[in-house]
């Protein structure tokens, strides 16, 4: 039987007979000026430089970079961090609080009782709260407080024999120095004007929240509506409330390094100044606008347009905002760590008159502004050193 292997001469010889034939093929096409046509080619054969290149181009986005908190980081600054982090969750944890609750059979006939408490008994909110001393001392503030820091400053005492208004300037996003200045004990409000009664005032909405407005009241927080202010004052000497004049509207100015403040048509605490008969005390907070960044809406704007339409649809209104986060520095819905210094200006006197004229309204006014501006020029280089202008009454 023959071996496989005496086959290979063969094979091997067509082989090369075969491509002899084909080069013999190849010349006689280039002598005759012939080329065999593209479409006889098979796809391998088209070489892949003959097509045409794609320039794709490059999109270098620049990633955001994010400060991270270091693993090890003093208990003391945990508890601050985590004071103001459930501060600044309060609204959504009370009320996730309240819905757990109604969810538990139980608990419906102590919530149906609370509720018609709630809304048609409890007045509370008008009538100066119900402050708890305990509560508004408890070391849970002095965290929240000394988050920033902030501090209080007082230029002059207050005799405890009238009642005051307190004028408290900028709004900022929250007013978080108020909180910490007039609604609790954490930097010394009793210490700094001892024998006067403080009580911060809120929009009256805030007190339909159930849960959450027990916490107000128990830290002496009222609601805004002239009822309100007035049944305070009327219990006369001692007595104070604390407005942010500038409001909702002066949220949307809350720029870091700026002080623009909504103030030249605000008469309405100058009135009931004047009508009880209370001292006013203008209060500016440096480095209140400095603790959250907001995207720039400035008048004229889309964004503004639909801020201002939507508070006054609510009476509120959202600035977008963002401060820092729980465990980076970066981003999030905390408030930055910067220094909060809240300054008690001196009194303004004001002789009661029951129907002020608007000559004295404006005249009040006039002696309100020139002593914020006072603080502000005073104080600006110490505590305003990151300004980028200066005080302005924008409205």
């Amino acid at each position: 039987m023959p071996k496989l292997e005496s086959d290979q001469p063969a094979v091997n010889g067509e082989k090369e007979r075969e491509k002899e034939k084909e080069k013999k093929g190849h010349k006689s096409g280039k002598l005759s000026g012939t080329s065999t046509p593209s479409a006889s080619r098979s796809p391998s054969s088209v070489s892949l430089s003959l097509l045409p290149r794609l320039k794709i181009p490059r999109i270098e986005a620049p990633l955001p970079h994010i400060e991270f908190a270091p693993f090890v980081v003093p208990r003391q600054r945990r508890l601050q961090t985590a004071a103001v982090a459930m501060w600044s969750l309060m609204v959504p944890l009370t009320q996730s609080l309240f819905f757990i609750l109604c969810s538990i059979p139980p608990f419906w006939p102590l919530i149906a009782a609370y509720l018609i408490w709630v809304f048609f008994i409890d007045d509370a909110p008008n009538n100066g709260a119900r402050a708890w001393p305990w509560f508004r001392s408890l070391t849970f503030w002095k965290l929240f407080a000394h988050y920033y820091p902030a501090e209080l400053m007082n230029e002059a005492a207050l005799p405890p024999d009238r009642p005051y208004i307190f004028g408290y300037h900028p709004h900022g996003i929250i007013g978080m120095g108020a909180i910490a200045s007039f609604a609790t004990e954490s930097i010394g409000f009793s210490e700094s004007f001892p024998g006067i009664i403080p009580h911060l005032l809120t929009l009256s909405s805030n007190f339909y929240l159930p849960i959450y407005r027990d916490i107000l009241l128990w830290m002496g927080i009222a609601s805004v509506s002239r009822k309100s202010c007035a049944n305070i004052l009327k219990k006369g000497p001692g007595q104070s409330i604390t407005i942010v004049i500038g409001g909702a509207a002066e949220s949307l100015s809350a720029h870091p390094g700026t002080a623009d403040l909504t103030l030249k048509k605000r008469f309405g605490f100058i009135k009931l100044a004047i009508q009880y008969g209370a001292d006013l005390v203008p209060v500016f907070s440096f480095g209140e606008n400095d603790i959250y960044e907001q995207l720039s809406n400035e008048k004229g704007t889309t964004l503004y347009k639909l801020q201002k339409k939507f508070q006054h649809l609510f009476g509120f209104t959202l600035p977008l905002f963002h401060g820092r986060g729980i465990l980076n520095y970066t981003i999030g819905l905390m408030p930055y760590r910067r220094r909060i210094v809240i300054v008690c200006g001196r009194p303004i006197h004001v002789e009661r008159v029951a129907n002020p004229s608007q000559q004295l309204l404006e005249e009040t006014q006039k002696l309100y502004i020139e002593e914020l501006m006072r603080i502000w020029d005073t104080y600006k280089d110490a505590f305003a050193k990151q300004r980028r202008k200066e005080l302005t009454l924008i409205a």
